[in-house]
């Protein structure tokens, strides 16, 4: 799975980022959404690319030294880390509603049967609209 990326989103700063010829290369959908939320929330001018690459290379740096092996398996779990860290540092979402996010979509996903799309229930217990399928605002 492969997706286009803005021309002004620079993925040679990004070196070990999965690719082929066509760009990043996701493994599953929340890698790809991932790094749509990234793009996006970048775009929208929450934090800049050098700002995101720092923070990446931050995440990737403390896996090592944790002794993680640089297989490139775990990259977007290293890559969503960073986002959350990233974005609670600029107080996009508070720490303590995006770890209530965390926990309300992984029991959306724990519930939701294989194939089918996740539907994370609004505080009113609603379905939020497809465009707000991600915890950011």
């Amino acid at each position: 799975m492969t997706t286009s990326i803005p021309p002004e989103v620079d993925l040679r700063a990004l070196p070990a980022l999965p690719r082929d010829d066509a760009g990043p290369v996701f493994r599953a959908p929340w890698e790809a959404q991932a790094f749509a939320m990234t793009v996006s929330l970048h775009g929208r001018g929450a934090f800049t690319w050098r700002e995101w690459a720092d923070a990446l290379a931050t995440e990737l740096a403390a896996a090592s030294a944790r002794g993680e092996p640089d297989d490139g398996s775990r990259y977007y779990e290293h890559w969503l880390a960073a986002l959350e860290k990233l974005v609670a540092g600029k107080k996009l979402i508070l720490g303590k509603e995006l770890e209530q996010r965390v926990d309300e979509w992984d029991a959306a996903a724990r519930a939701t049967p294989h194939g089918k799309p996740i539907e994370l229930l609004s505080r009113s217990g609603r379905s939020f609209p497809r465009r707000r399928r991600f915890p950011f605002r």
